[in-house]
């Protein structure tokens, strides 16, 4: 059926009205509409403060690793992690930095703060007057309530720049560093990218995730990335040497805080069989135990074990991690070993190597020495022969990884033997706590 002329114009003039006051009512360019989600609205507005930065081989010219970064000042100062611009930092003559923007620009990248400790960089990019990211002031006042929806962003897997929503859980409790937990899918890539709350302002920055779980991601509290901003605000590019004195710097100063938190958190004595041990009491320590007890077929000589471990790792280095700390201890009884046989069972048990194992590149050969002590105990002296083993670390001075192996045998069918793990620790501090945990052992019966 034809439309009648008068009917075909009202429709006409009906479609143009619908038209234009949907053309009027839609956002400018670029903004999202009234109607849009939060996490749109805030991606939108994120999009030209965000970056991905790359570490670029010099004499390729191609990109050896990718992490993500976001602008925090008209005049092109960025946050990003350590470990996005490690390889820089540590070998500058073979690496450069560049970033790229969502829209595709790209330009150089240079290096100004580094906080080993919560794993932050600041640097400066070749691009000013741009819109920039704020830091939000509940955060970096640690006054953020605990199941806040949080939005994450940065480059995963260089898909393309992603926004991820999650739930902020508070700090990580069996942490020495302060981390927030996230319950998003923070990925590689996304590392040094901003988590913003619904304000669009930073709470934290992207930083890990929990391997062998879900959606159980790690953010560095903005106050870090705030603080280290303002330092950085009035440096210039570090040098090489710069860089490299800062890292040892910050790495010698890391491990004499740690250790003295150690020591300011206490110790317990617990019981293993007929002795007695010790164990730190700090939150950052996990402690398991294990028996070899319902092994088949039934061994002729049984292991209690427990172990404590710290969670204190420093990244300085895509194959150095250190600040590894743990406390073993094994109560060897004998079930149907005659004393010869239990003697040569337990001269092969407690070994192990050093705590970094050994990498050229990183340490001196492994030296290790033998010593005979006694411990005071009530009206007798326990006898230990302790094993210490020790590598320096060739860029880092007057730091080792050390392992102090102490055995004691108070029966031809019971013994005891407690082993010290550590990572780029002092002198001083490695001998101190060795003598702690040694100190403790005792015999009850």
């Amino acid at each position: 059926m034809t439309p009648k002329p008068a009917l075909l114009l009202a429709a006409l003039l009906l479609g143009q009205a619908i038209a234009t006051a949907s053309a009027a009512a839609a956002p400018p360019p670029g903004r999202p509409s009234p109607s849009a989600s939060t996490a749109e609205q805030l991606y939108a507005a994120a999009r030209p403060k965000l970056l991905q930065i790359r570490t670029v081989v010099a004499s390729a010219g191609r990109q050896s690793s990718l992490g993500s970064g976001f602008l925090v000042s008209s005049d092109g100062l960025a946050i990003t992690n350590y470990h996005v611009v490690s390889q820089f930092a540590l070998e500058p003559a073979a690496y450069r930095l560049e970033y790229t923007t969502v829209d595709g620009a790209h330009g150089g990248v240079k290096l100004l703060a580094i906080d080993l400790a919560n794993d932050l960089a600041v640097v400066r990019l070749e691009k000013h007057d741009g819109p920039f990211f704020q830091f939000n002031s509940r955060a970096t006042g640690a006054s953020l309530p605990k199941g806040e929806q949080l939005y994450s962003m940065g480059n995963p897997l260089d898909l393309g720049f992603t926004i991820v929503e999650g739930t902020y859980n508070g700090l990580v409790e069996r942490s020495y560093n302060e981390r927030l937990h996230f319950t998003g899918a923070v990925n590689p890539g996304m590392s040094g990218g901003p988590a913003v709350a619904s304000d669009g302002r930073v709470v934290g920055i992207n930083v890990a995730k929990q391997v062998g779980g879900e959606l159980v991601s790690f953010l560095v509290p903005a106050r870090f990335a705030a603080a280290l901003l303002a330092r950085a605000r009035r440096s210039e590019p570090l040098s090489p040497h710069q860089i490299r004195s800062e890292i040892g710097h910050q790495v010698t100063a890391w491990q004499e805080k740690l250790y003295a938190a150690l020591n300011a958190q206490g110790f317990r004595s617990t019981s293993l069989g007929p002795y007695r041990v010790i164990e730190s009491t700090a939150p950052w320590f996990t402690c398991w135990a294990r028996t070899t007890a319902g092994q088949v077929p039934k061994p002729r000589a049984t292991v209690d074990s427990g172990s404590c471990y710290s969670d204190t790792r420093l990244f300085i280095a895509n194959d150095l991690s250190t600040g590894f700390i743990q406390v073993s201890q094994s109560y060897l009884h004998s079930v149907d070993l005659n004393s010869f046989q239990f003697a040569t069972f337990l001269s092969s048990y407690g070994f192990a190597s050093l705590p970094g194992g050994w990498k050229q590149k990183w340490y001196t050969p492994q030296r290790c020495r033998e010593d005979f002590i006694a411990v005071a105990q009530a009206e007798q002296r326990l006898p230990l022969r302790v094993l210490w083993c020790a590598h320096a670390y060739r860029e880092f001075d007057s730091l080792y990884d050390v392992v102090a192996t102490a055995t004691t045998q108070n029966s031809d069918s019971e013994a005891l033997v407690v082993q010290l793990s550590l990572q780029a620790v002092s002198y001083d501090n490695a001998v101190a706590l060795a003598k702690h945990v040694f100190e403790g052992v005792q015999w009850t019966k």
